[in-house]
């Protein structure tokens, strides 16, 4: 592996409004060995100066769904699992080249696929993974419409699925373990109505208080943590109550519930750019015209929700939360985010706090020795055009995972 020197590092971490000084740094065995001054190469060693560029760390999308490879998620589960697993490296493929060296994927990637991934003969960013997320029936990932009464085995196996049907905390407490048995980080809850699904509309409540409790406790027992897909405020209320963390979306949260959600201990997770491109791109990529319908519910209270959990002091992690043809938009959360949010604050989200959130401090989301090498060489400042950000990684000249180039052009 490249032994890499980093002469005049100018880092932009999310920590600080301002670049820090300029200062090297010394990439090895996968890891940052060393942050300074004036540091010495090896023999072997590539320096690469970046005087006049900016250095974040590898950015960290915290909600993809990476073997959604069709937005029609129905479709997507008859999918064969060889079609799924090389959509799913593709898809992984692009987002490192937008610059994101890790990404949790939030219902769908399983163990095995992670291990499948580690062996891709093409590079791809690191997986944090929850394996299927967990549904009661007629819940979010059930895509039984209201007329289709084929039967569910409570665990499906199908690459393409996002998640599993159970009831009953004795069914619940079950696939919580079958996931961690099978190698998930975390698990995932539907505890609210969603848009991509057919027989739970927005407003509804996923999960009784016992349910969502036992999967809290399966989680704490296995040393993880609970995500729960959420709009309502009174969906959010109630996950906080029962000890969930991870809030997703959380469009429609209230002021009173983010300040309660900030005292607990939770991140948020929005994603705003899935509804934007969902209520501009949807019935054009196959997305049900009753899921459609639903977008605008939770799509025009977006940026609302961004101003009030970040005056409640409610931290937020960067999500993307797209679909099939819509995954290349993924980098416009960071320009939708800057719409309300200091430029800081969404670096932020993709660094340290999204670090924060996998429980990987001082491993990602940071240029610290001891992390992983992953490094994005910025043209241009961001805290002063996030736009650089955006788009499909041409604002950036070079992508270090891993301590491996996965593009080195202008440096």
């Amino acid at each position: 592996m490249t032994d890499i020197l980093i002469r005049n590092a100018k880092i932009v971490d999310g920590k600080t409004d301002r670049p820090r000084d300029a200062q090297d740094l010394r990439l090895a065995d996968g890891l940052v060995q060393e942050v300074g001054s004036e540091l010495s190469p090896g023999d072997r060693t590539q320096v690469v100066n970046v005087a006049d560029q900016y250095v974040l760390p590898g950015l960290i999308d915290a909600h993809v769904h990476v073997v959604a490879t069709l937005a029609n998620l129905k479709e997507n589960t008859s999918l064969p699992d060889p079609i799924v697993t090389v959509g799913a490296m593709n898809i992984m493929h692009a987002m490192l080249k937008r610059g994101f060296t890790t990404v949790r994927d939030l219902g769908g990637a399983t163990g095995a696929l992670r291990l499948a991934m580690e062996e891709s003969p093409i590079p791809v960013p690191r997986l944090n993974i929850c394996g299927k997320a967990l549904s009661q029936t007629g819940g979010h990932t059930d895509q039984r419409g209201p007329l289709d009464s084929s039967p569910t085995d409570g665990l499906q196996h199908d690459l393409g699925s996002l998640g599993v049907v159970c009831d009953g905390v004795p069914e619940v407490r079950r696939a919580a373990r079958e996931q961690f048995r099978t190698g998930a980080d975390f698990l995932k809850v539907m505890a609210n109505g969603g848009v991509s699904s057919p027989s739970d509309p927005i407003h509804y409540l996923g999960f009784s208080r016992e349910e969502l409790t036992a999967a809290v406790e399966e989680a704490a027992n296995a040393g993880a943590y609970v995500a729960a897909h959420l709009y309502t405020d009174e969906a959010i209320a109630r996950a906080v109550e029962c000890g969930i963390t991870s809030l997703e979306h959380c469009n429609l949260i209230a002021a009173e519930t983010a300040k309660r959600a900030a005292d607990a201990g939770c991140i948020a997770c929005p994603t705003l750019i899935t509804y934007d491109k969902l209520h501009s791109e949807g019935a054009r990529v196959g997305l049900p015209p009753a899921s459609v319908a639903k977008v605008n519910d939770v799509r025009l209270k977006g940026l609302e929700s961004l101003s009030i959990m970040n005056e409640a002091g409610l931290p937020m992690a960067y999500g993307s939360d797209l679909l099939g043809a819509m995954t290349p938009h993924q980098s416009g959360e960071f320009e939708l985010r800057a719409q309300v949010l200091p430029a800081q604050t969404v670096i932020a989200s993709a660094t340290c706090i999204a670090a924060r959130l996998l429980r990987m401090e001082g491993k990602v989301g940071s240029i610290e020795a001891g992390a992983f090498a992953d490094v994005v060489v910025a043209k241009r400042n961001p805290l002063e055009d996030i736009s650089v950000l955006s788009g499909q990684g041409e604002g950036l000249s070079a992508i270090i995972k891993g301590g491996a180039f996965v593009k080195h052009a202008g440096v």
